[in-house]
């Protein structure tokens, strides 16, 4: 399977624009501090429950260019009834071979080494995995390991599965603000995955041993939703979902535990996302 990749810096668009604004002058980054808030996204959210709603689904759709074809046939109460709207049986199909790790949602993937110093760049400013997961028991562990960056954009497919079986650990949740994961903000030096809101489980795999996931939210992203499961999950079993905006789901690997597929790799080093969907092999086990 031959995969498409993009690059981000040659993605910009008007919204995009807008954004580089708000982060790179004064005024814009005294507006952020409010729109960045939780009052502000859970406002948000409480319009995109109501019907008042549903009249910005319609053209959403035409200036995405969202195929419906793949989903569900339904009446769509809000805008983020349409939002988390699921996929059609057999559009998005995990790869039940063991040692094959399939993508957990639709995205731009990025992969990225876990270094003894437990620090990575990503558009040009770093981050540590400790301040990442606040925890340095994680940044031992992980240490020389993979971590896979998977962004969802506001036209993806917004829930996420389970890439293997497994037990599911304790889910522990850091809450912070709402920054957009748009590649302007994170260019303009804000440390995204640092401040935002997000929620850690590990899986305690069948082949890939303990697999750390991380969901962060965004920007007008009130809640991730994640299912009550109990203890035992299963491969291709939907974990959970993100409601309005763009969001990210981050899985970490230990080391000699994963191999991510070539051309993954290559897109990564080249500072370009790889464009997977739910269920597509990303790589195998080492």
């Amino acid at each position: 399977m031959e995969f498409e990749r993009i690059n981000c810096k040659l993605q910009q668009n008007s919204q995009d624009k807008l954004l580089e604004k708000m982060y790179k002058s004064d005024i814009g980054k005294q507006l952020l501090k409010v729109l960045t808030g939780r009052a502000v996204s859970e406002l948000g959210g409480r319009f995109m429950d109501s019907p008042l709603s549903v009249p910005i689904i319609k053209p959403f759709i035409e200036k995405n260019n969202i195929d419906m074809s793949q989903y569900e046939e339904k009446e769509y109460k809000s805008y983020n009834d349409f939002f988390t709207r699921k996929i059609k049986d057999g559009e998005r199909v995990f790869d039940f071979t063991p040692e094959l790790l399939c993508s957990p949602c639709d995205s731009k993937l990025t992969v990225y080494n876990i270094d003894e110093n437990s620090e990575y760049e990503i558009k040009g400013t770093k981050y540590s995995f400790e301040s990442l997961t606040r925890s340095k028991k994680l940044a031992d562990y992980y240490n020389g390991g993979h971590m896979l960056v998977f962004r969802l954009c506001v036209d993806d497919y917004h829930r996420y599965s389970y890439v293997d079986n497994g037990y599911l650990g304790p889910v522990r949740r850091i809450n912070g603000v709402y920054h957009t994961v748009n590649p302007v903000a994170i260019e303009a030096g804000n440390d995204i995955y640092k401040e935002n809101t997000r929620e850690l489980s590990v899986l305690h795999s069948e082949n890939f041993g303990k697999i750390l996931q991380i969901e962060v939210g965004a920007l007008m992203v009130g809640r991730i939703v994640n299912n009550d499961e109990k203890c035992h999950v299963s491969r291709g079993q939907e974990k959970g979902r993100f409601e309005f905006g763009g969001s990210t789901v981050i899985l970490a690997f230990a080391k000699d535990m994963v191999k991510i597929k070539d051309e993954i790799i290559k897109n990564s080093a080249d500072d370009f996302e790889t464009i997977v969907k739910m269920g597509d092999v990303i790589g195998e086990k080492f």
